[in-house]
């Protein structure tokens, strides 16, 4: 049996289970046809006094790194300090996985009435009438609050930055009424990607509306997974809507906002109707109007654009 199971290590490599489940009912019907009957039953109770166990995979192997990965976390860190010492925001940015809208099954459970459960339908087909939610936030570590903005186009820079422009004025400004400056910690990809030129304009007409100016740091590439937001604030909001289905983008925008945890997060929410289109092109004479500054340490992850207006 223990062959069927690890054929690499202990049996042949080109077993049937290789490529199958490994099931103790596929374990059994292998066990019998090979001379040995023996019940799906008994099976369990023999993996178990062999110390086998059901488990998923582990996602531990992060693949190649950069050899300044480590470095970029302590240069993050050490912005991120320097900011806070002005009374200046520090922010983590990113966007949520794209959520299906309507009476779909939404994964996790509920409390219920026993025998009633919400019914949903039987498929999750999305209406192509219907575009995916994109839920884009911004985290405020410092005061625990998050916001999201609830989109129902294509996750561009130009979003991303609009959604940085209403956490600004429904949530930063009140709270950082002095900042001359923001730092925004984002991922290396997606839609503030670090190579991504849009990103950059984009980020340089918010910086000109406001009088700040913006410092970026980028998460080294496959780090995403280290990004406050994504343990500080979406892991909660997938939490509170747990077994929820999203009937509607009000829906959705209503289970984020209502989003709380013990240690005080606040979130805020609101949904964005406008149409944000894709494959925007940036010429080199748009670029060159970005007041961009790369940093001496690794300018391509690390820069900052200065505003070129006062704010009115």
């Amino acid at each position: 049996m223990e062959a069927l199971i690890d054929p690499e290590t202990r049996g042949d490599p080109m077993s049937p289970l290789r490529w199958t489940c490994k099931s103790t009912r596929q374990l059994a019907r292998l066990l019998t046809e090979g001379g040995h009957p023996v019940s799906h039953t008994q099976v369990a109770v023999l993996l178990h006094s062999l110390h086998y166990s059901l488990q998923g995979n582990a996602k531990t192997k992060e693949g190649k790194q950069h050899p300044d990965r480590d470095a970029q976390f302590r240069y993050i860190q050490g912005r991120g300090t320097a900011f806070l010492s002005r009374g200046w925001p520090v922010i983590s940015v990113d966007t949520k996985k794209k959520e299906l809208v309507g009476n779909h099954g939404n994964s996790g459970q509920e409390w219920q009435p026993e025998g009633r459960p919400v019914e949903v339908d039987g498929h999750d087909f999305p209406d192509p009438d219907v575009p995916k939610a994109v839920p884009r936030g911004v985290y405020d570590e410092q005061h625990n609050e998050g916001w999201v903005t609830v989109g129902c186009s294509h996750d561009t820079a130009g979003f991303a930055v609009e959604s940085i422009r209403r956490w600004w004025r429904e949530m930063g400004r009140p709270l950082y009424p002095e900042a001359e400056g923001v730092l925004i910690c984002a991922d290396s990809g997606g839609s503030n990607g670090c190579r991504l030129r849009l990103w950059k304009v984009e980020l340089q007409h918010w910086a000109d509306e406001t009088g700040l100016d913006v410092t970026v740091c980028h998460y080294p590439p496959g780090t995403s997974k280290w990004n406050k937001i994504e343990h500080r604030l979406f892991s909660e909001v997938t939490k509170n809507w747990r077994g929820r289905p999203l009937e509607s983008y009000q829906v959705v925008v209503n289970l984020i906002g209502a989003t709380t945890t013990e240690t005080g997060l606040r979130v805020r929410a609101d949904l964005d109707g406008e149409y944000y289109p894709t494959k925007v092109k940036v010429t080199d004479t748009e670029l060159a109007t970005v007041d961009l500054h790369p940093h001496h340490f690794h300018g391509e992850w690390n820069y900052t654009i200065r505003h070129q207006t006062t704010e009115v």
